[in-house]
């Protein structure tokens, strides 16, 4: 069979069922495979950030691998910045790219979409990155790819096919599928661990989205019952534990929220799935030296990486907290903390993230009301976004997403587009600053073409929020680059296929999103706000 055979065959007989890809001379052996194959669904975006951002929303809100497909040089290029995000968030992307011919890889010719060492330009980007040379390579690759992407730490890939090796014709062997194992604890580590756990007066739990990756929602909840410790989560790590749950105390972010009234009173922190990195502005909010810090992370350069730990365990999150549950033996384990404190806590935390942003917390709780517990909520580079990881309770798991530490603008649209092609059955949403939709705006395109209901939440401002209130408070109002033009987004998003609505006010916003979740195409619900405060320019309160 061909190449190009070879790598479709091999995707079928992985489970790959959707293929967010753009076409170009390089892979189009690749596309003429694809027609072959009606177990395929093919998407094309209409950029290669769009493939990636696609890719990363499906395979977050589904658990499943995400598979995208460009060129080589300029489009694996674009989808670059995509990539980096999915690698701060943990996700598993595959990023299948064309390369030159074989005989001219790095000949620094000229040759079309030359890039010298392209698989360098990805490796700091990816956990894994590989090129093939021959027809008879493709198939093994493949399977190493999805080794890579379900085992361990489920970083994104890059997987390079040679043009010729696509087009031409050799033996194939394709490769087994397999169950891959996961890397489980040490037992005298939750040995330790459990028993340090059971004996603590005010244990507590820092859950990051390590919990999710693994699938193991349903463990955190059991432990944080059995041992009657509250839940803090960061913004990615949303929705690892029902936040209506009297345990959960919310997300912590830049000492907003209710971490920063508990954080201080834990004995035993049990950080599970998150690297920790706080970024506290003031040291009596971060990690205390007396308290017993244990860490679980799948990767083991993680563990101790950002705290002074008492025990390090690398393993799998899930296969870790049943050990520590099995260990325990299903007895409780009652803590000093008390019903009545976690309430406090949770309400002093709500009421001050209230005071300091009285409209964006009551739009969030709009959109909470009008949506299901489980649509899938993607939080933009923007105000609304901020203010989400904060104020926005989230019931279920895998129906949060965020663009991690590397805050990437253009990030929600795209992303929540994917996440609906993966999850056609449940409500999707993206919050967007007018600053950052304009980034990604032309995908709107592709959700038309595939007919998905995404709603995205215009939040209009006219600037860049973020750069001009802090030109304006630190810079002494020196503003250069940070007020936006104005944008007729009503024409734009009608021109792309979508239907736009454009409010006079906050106010509308829930007969709006009401009405646009009705709809069988995307829809652009333009709000007019004025400029606020993000969290980290608003000073947290005193522990």
């Amino acid at each position: 069979m061909t190449g190009a055979q070879a790598l479709v065959r091999s995707l079928v007989r992985e489970g790959v069922g959707v293929v967010f890809a753009l076409p170009g001379v390089q892979v189009m052996d690749a596309f003429d495979a694809l027609y072959d194959e009606p177990s395929i669904r093919v998407v094309v975006p209409r950029h290669e950030q769009g493939v990636v951002y696609m890719a990363d929303g499906y395979a977050r809100s589904t658990g499943k691998v995400g598979v995208g497909l460009v060129v080589p040089g300029p489009g694996a290029l674009n989808a670059a910045g995509a990539l980096g995000t999915a690698y701060s968030c943990s996700s598993p992307v595959m990023l299948i790219s064309g390369q030159a011919r074989t005989h001219e890889i790095n000949t620094g010719v000229g040759v079309l979409h030359e890039v010298d060492d392209q698989l360098d330009s990805f490796r700091p980007i990816t956990k894994w990155a590989h090129r093939v040379m021959s027809v008879g390579e493709v198939s093994d690759g493949v399977h190493a790819a999805m080794e890579q992407l379900q085992t361990g730490r489920p970083r994104p890939v890059e997987f390079e096919v040679p043009w010729d090796v696509l087009y031409s014709t050799g033996d194939v062997n394709l490769a087994e599928t397999e169950v891959f194992s996961r890397e489980g604890p040490a037992p005298d580590d939750i040995r330790r661990a459990a028993d340090m756990l059971a004996s603590a007066h005010h244990p507590l739990i820092w859950a990051g989205s390590g919990v999710m990756l693994s699938d193991a929602s349903s463990e955190l909840l059991e432990l944080a019952t059995t041992l009657n410790a509250p839940v803090i989560t960061t913004p990615e790590g949303k929705g690892a534990i029902p936040e209506n749950n009297p345990l959960a105390l919310g997300s912590f972010y830049y000492a907003h929220g209710s971490s920063v009234r508990a954080m201080p009173q834990a004995d035993v922190i049990l950080v599970v799935g998150s690297r920790a990195h706080t970024l506290m502005p003031r040291p009596e909010w971060a990690f205390q030296p007396h308290q017993k810090i244990i860490q679980i992370d799948v990767d083991p350069e993680e563990v101790g990486r950002n705290l002074s730990l008492e025990i390090g365990i690398p393993s799998d999150a899930r296969l870790a907290l049943q050990a520590v549950l099995g260990y325990l033996g299903g007895a409780t384990h009652a803590s000093q903390w008390t019903a009545a404190e976690l309430s406090s806590i949770k309400s002093e935390a709500a009421q001050s993230v209230r005071a300091n942003a009285p409209l964006q917390t009551e739009m969030l709780d709009v959109i909470r009301q009008e949506l299901a517990d489980d649509a899938i909520v993607v939080a933009g580079v923007t105000d609304m976004g901020y203010w989400g990881h904060l104020a926005f309770p989230v019931h279920e798991t895998r129906s949060y997403l965020t663009s991690g530490y590397f805050a990437t603008l253009g990030f929600a649209l795209p992303t929540a587009i994917g996440a609906k092609i993966g999850n056609p059955d449940r409500q999707v949403v993206a919050l967007c600053g007018d600053g950052g939709f304009t980034y990604a705006c032309n995908e709107l395109a592709t959700a038309a073409h595939e007919r998905a209901n995404v709603v995205a939440l215009l939040f209009n401002n006219g600037a860049f929020g973020a750069s001009l209130t802090e030109q304006r408070d630190r810079l002494r109002s020196r503003y250069i680059g940070t007020s936006l033009p104005s944008v007729d987004y009503q024409g734009l998003v009608q021109s792309l296929g979508a239907k736009g609505m454009k409010l006079d006010s906050p106010q509308e916003l829930r007969d709006a999103l009401r009405d646009a979740l009705r709809q069988d195409s995307p829809v652009v619900v333009e709000v007019p706000i004025p400029l606020h405060l993000p969290p980290f320019q608003v000073a947290p309160p005193t522990p």
